[in-house]
């Protein structure tokens, strides 16, 4: 039997599910964290380091995946994690691509991943900030700190995502030193065929998933 309790206890729950449900649709797209997947298609992972003291050799990894979270409202990029397939460098070179995933570098056959994990971000300016994050190479993790700017965000402008709709892709620039001795890895270091301080340089188009 439907007693007039009951009969406000229903008014009282519909009431609140539709104010709940006008609620959500109004709060704006950056309310909240977004996850965004990396897209390897449009994303870098490359390094900069001095060969011999004549030039620098411009490398890359050719298979990158990885993910981040990004709250339009704040600005803020979180939780940002890389995976890098070591073996896949490519310096434009066949010996010395050979070379570097050898044990004297990256060791592929062992540690075939390098990975970053993003721990903390400090905000430099509107679209600017520092990133840092655990680097793990050769099985060392140590930190790492990123200069990071916020590029493009929205609509695609091209290729169609789910259901035929634009991806919505936000884009990312990061830019850090190390030394790569810190990792393990000392070849040429004494001599100065190679050189320790190596500069890193990301590039990566976020598609967002939610």
């Amino acid at each position: 039997m439907i007693t007039p309790t009951t009969r406000s206890v229903r008014r009282w729950a519909i009431g609140a599910f539709a104010l709940s449900a006008s609620l959500a649709l109004s709060l704006p797209a950056g309310a909240v964290p977004r996850d965004y997947r990396i897209d390897p298609e449009h994303a870098s992972f490359g390094f900069l380091v001095s060969h011999i003291g004549y030039a620098d050799v411009l490398g890359m990894f050719r298979d990158i995946a990885g993910s981040f979270r990004f709250d339009e409202e704040t600005q803020a990029i979180s939780d940002v994690t890389v995976t890098v397939r070591t073996a896949s460098v490519f310096t434009n070179h066949d010996k010395r691509d050979e070379h570097l995933r050898k044990e004297d570098f990256f060791w592929s056959d062992r540690h075939p991943e390098m990975t970053f994990v993003m721990t903390s971000a400090q905000k430099t300016g509107e679209r600017t900030g520092k990133m840092t994050g655990d680097l793990t190479l050769r099985g060392v993790t140590r930190p790492v700190t990123f200069d990071v700017t916020l590029n493009k965000i929205g609509e695609y402008p091209f290729g169609g995502g789910l259901f035929g709709r634009p991806n919505y892709v936000a884009g990312v620039s990061a830019r850090g030193t190390i030394r790569r001795s810190e990792w393990g890895m000392v070849y040429g270091t004494d001599n100065g065929w190679v050189g320790d301080e190596v500069q890193l340089i990301i590039e990566f188009e976020g598609i967002r998933q939610n």
